[in-house]
């Protein structure tokens, strides 16, 4: 571990969860009891925007009354202390908890739940409350054209133009609360290993892409994380 200098973290819904936040998504596929097609894709949104805007609105809700846990904490901590090399956190969640926890720097992929995109000029604007028919955009003041800047099924995922270079200069991978389901994220394990990476699983049970990691931590992510963290920074300071 002491020979470590830039260390890539992914996170996933698991990570969240702990702080309350629901992963949305059933055992039935369904969201909220809505199809995935309905509430997060952009044939849903044209055919029922009401419907996309009221469920993103209660999603905007929820995250007021949670706060990040020890694993956000942890990561948190890691990306503040770590002086060997770089620590990119690179996160599938829309949620605001890396942040609000002190990460200094997150790459959100999947887009971030308290921002909206103009379908007009498409500029994007931070918005902590309820999106409605009648919200004009701030920037070029058309009504109804505002929807929640989140990447849906169907569309390419943001700021790969940051996060491959960083999976080609890591040493250490990292995944953490993640199903490994979802691509192209399931695939930055193997990306990484490509380039000579070690790579970690850290989860609360194996995830679809399991086998492609060097090491498996399973686990509660603010049992696990910590631990993980601790080792790392003790190491880092000869401990």
């Amino acid at each position: 571990m002491s020979k470590l200098s830039n260390i890539v973290i992914l996170t996933g819904a698991g990570v969240s969860a702990e702080s309350g936040l629901a992963t949305f998504r059933g055992a039935d596929g369904l969201w909220e009891g809505h199809r995935v097609e309905d509430v997060a894709s952009p044939e849903g949104f044209a055919r029922d925007p009401a419907l996309v805007q009221h469920f993103y609105n209660l999603r905007r809700a929820a995250l007021k009354t949670v706060v990040p846990n020890a694993a956000h904490k942890a990561i948190a901590e890691l990306q503040q202390r770590w002086s060997a090399g770089t620590v990119t956190l690179i996160t599938q969640n829309v949620d605001d908890l890396h942040e609000r926890a002190g990460s200094p720097s997150v790459l959100h992929m999947h887009g971030e739940l308290l921002k909206v995109r103009c379908l007009r000029c498409e500029t994007v604007h931070t918005w902590h409350n309820d999106i409605t028919p009648d919200l004009e955009c701030m920037s070029c003041k058309k009504a109804g054209v505002l929807r929640p800047d989140i990447v849906w099924f169907g569309e390419m995922p943001y700021l790969m133009d940051d996060i491959n270079p960083a999976l080609a200069t890591a040493d250490l991978f990292a995944a953490i609360g993640t199903s490994g389901n979802v691509y192209p994220a399931a695939g930055f394990v193997r990306e990484a290993r490509r380039f000579g990476a070690r790579t970690v699983e850290i989860n609360i049970e194996p995830s679809g892409v399991s086998s492609a990691f060097d090491e498996h931590r399973i686990g509660p992510a603010s049992l696990a994380v910590t631990d993980w963290v601790a080792e790392l920074l003790g190491d880092q300071n000869g401990g």
